[in-house]
């Protein structure tokens, strides 16, 4: 019901005439241009955004921008397979609409086999387009360009404003740690009596995570987990294992183990650079969080790491002094 009401909507908004009369591509692509205002038309290497929704013949949406909640960006160019709409494009202006029936045996001709059962062989993909916006090659790079300076600068205010505000936490809680050149903080709260790892290894981590702010996002503790209102009835709650250094746990963890014995337990102090940057992860933790750590090293199962042996340098050869062989010469 709410599709149908939805596909309603989207045809009112195209002004589709289902009477009108469609025109015919040479390949046998089927269009209807809906335009108040002609324009210019498109040409190659235009960059166009554009609204699409694509469904079957009976309306079943199987992709839709609208519901996405942006447009498409993309260049004109030659067509090259029947649906992927460049030979109807430059029939098209700015604030054109537009309804494209691709007949479905032609886009799965010589692969029937992989036709989706949604689709039924006679019947057609449809899509509904409209046309938002044309630029030049030159005015879209020249507007990416734009957005990216924007969002390099808007990044560099933000961690600044990270830098401020982790130094204000440590220093309205005293906190007195450690600090590595790559700007990782650290406690160790009891030392491990065993050796270190290294690089390769296998760790086993017990941990908990928060924010500045203090609100747990994740936790390998049940008992926190709950705390947090993160627990997961599914999940079995033990201390969860990597090899250090292979980039599979966020680079303050991969520099802080590596720092602590076996058995040890710390308080990590991580800022967004060496955790999840720009990017964030979740709802908890936003773009440019630092984040507060409590870890347990648990256990570590040492690989075989291979001992570089000390080059051995041949020795010296005595130098022959011009005395000896004079000498030499004279017996001979």
């Amino acid at each position: 019901m709410k599709n149908t009401f939805y596909i309603g909507l989207l045809l009112c908004f195209f002004g589709f005439n289902a009477k009108a009369q469609f025109q015919s591509t040479p390949k046998g692509v089927q269009y209807q241009v809906i335009s108040d205002k002609p324009g210019a038309k498109l040409k190659q290497n235009d960059i166009i955004t554009f609204q699409a929704v694509q469904c079957t013949d009976k309306d079943s949406v199987l992709f839709s921008t609208y519901q996405q909640g942006q447009p498409i960006k993309a260049q004109v160019h030659p067509s090259t397979n029947i649906a992927d709409l460049m030979d109807i494009f430059p029939l098209l202006s700015v604030n054109d609409s537009a309804v494209v029936k691709v007949p479905v045996d032609s886009v799965f001709k010589g692969h029937e086999d992989a036709m989706p059962p949604i689709f039924k062989k006679g019947g057609n993909i449809v899509f509904k387009l409209k046309i938002l916006q044309v630029q030049t090659l030159e005015e879209a790079m020249a507007e990416r360009n734009a957005a990216i300076a924007a969002m390099k600068a808007e990044g560099e205010k933000l961690k600044v404003a990270e830098a401020a505000k982790f130094e204000d936490y440590l220093k309205s809680n005293k906190i007195i740690a450690k600090t590595t050149p790559s700007g990782l903080r650290y406690i160790i709260k009891s030392a491990g009596a065993k050796p270190k790892p290294i690089n390769g290894d296998t760790v086993y981590v017990n941990y908990t995570g928060r924010t500045l702010e203090g609100t747990i996002f994740d936790s390998s503790i049940e008992v926190d987990a709950k705390e947090g209102g993160v627990y997961n009835p599914g999940r079995p709650y033990e201390p969860i294992s990597f090899a250090l250094g292979t980039a599979r746990v966020i680079k303050g963890w991969d520099e802080a183990f590596l720092l602590m014995n076996e058995g040890s337990k710390a308080k990590l102090f991580i800022p967004s650079a060496l955790a999840y940057g720009e990017s964030g992860s979740g709802p908890k933790i936003k773009p440019y969080t630092p984040l507060i750590f409590d870890v347990e090293l648990v256990k570590v199962v040492r690989v075989k790491h291979e001992t570089v042996k000390p080059a051995v340098k041949a020795p010296l050869k005595k130098k022959t002094t011009l005395k000896k062989r004079i000498a030499v010469k004279k017996k001979n």
